[in-house]
């Protein structure tokens, strides 16, 4: 991460709204720049409605040549699970598509045997030379409820048998708003940083239209193209900064540019 200066976030507010549990570290780290971190969760993490095909799908583990999880909650959700029932097979290589859930293997005594260098999404994860030809391969994807096909209907088309299983669901929190408008309107929020697009959908339905308003005029911080058109529909009054990814050090130095350009 770059920066200038012990304290070049000065005065600066970051409304954060990852889920709590991952929040902590971004939060801390801005204040350690000199800004004022405002958490706001704008999704939770919940247990899936059928667990029935995790279990199956742990049962099975042995059978697959490659395990993908595609998010960090994916690798906590359904490692907790997964290693409560039996061992990680042995052998079974891991891909992840970003640092972030390479990092939460770590705990669990796991690494990543696939990881894009620096495109952290499906599509930098398809890029890797050992994902080209898959003939015969049979492949398990660990996500959330809902999301995109696309690595899937990739990789069947590249010759493997691929099944998804849903290691946990997201939700909207509910939360009353009011004390985030106030301090909006009080000048407490400068930028705002969005990890998803279900997270900038659900923030947008969290806030009522005074809220709403107020988030449009301010500069949001996104970590992936596909979040800038979604902006643009919500009625966002400039284009969004954009992080290389999702990590808190790609983050901070987009909110570091951002400080140092005059804001």
């Amino acid at each position: 991460m770059s920066g200038g200066g012990t304290r070049p976030l000065e005065g600066i507010g970051v409304l954060v709204t990852r889920p709590a549990h991952q929040a902590a570290d971004l939060c801390r780290r801005i204040g350690e720049l000199g800004g004022r971190a405002v958490p706001f969760p704008v999704m939770e993490i919940f247990a899936p409605d059928d667990i029935r095909p995790l279990e199956a799908v742990v049962d099975r583990l042995d059978e697959y040549d490659l395990a993908i999880f595609v998010s960090a909650n994916a690798v906590e959700r359904a490692l907790d699970f997964i290693l409560e029932r039996r061992d990680w097979p042995v052998g079974l290589p891991i891909a992840v598509v970003g640092r972030r859930s390479a990092e939460a293997l770590e705990p669990f005594g796991l690494h990543a045997d696939l990881c894009p260098p620096t495109r952290f999404n499906s599509e930098g994860l398809l890029e890797l030379d050992e994902l080209q030809h898959m003939d015969g391969q049979r492949v398990v994807i660990f996500r959330g409820n809902g999301g995109r096909e696309y690595l899937a209907d990739t990789l069947r088309e590249r010759g493997a048998g691929v099944e998804y299983v849903e290691a946990y669901r997201r939700g909207r929190p509910r939360a009353d708003s009011g004390a985030l408008v106030a301090a909006w309107r009080d000048g407490d929020i400068d930028v705002v940083q969005v990890n998803s697009v279900e997270s900038l959908e659900n923030l947008f339905a969290m806030l009522d239209e005074p809220g709403r308003a107020l988030l449009r005029e301010t500069p949001l911080l996104v970590v992936s193209e596909r979040m800038v058109p979604v902006s643009e529909r919500l009625g966002f009054s400039r284009e969004p900064l954009l992080a290389a990814n999702a990590t808190d050090d790609a983050v901070l130095d987009t909110l570091l540019a951002w400080a140092r350009a005059g804001r």
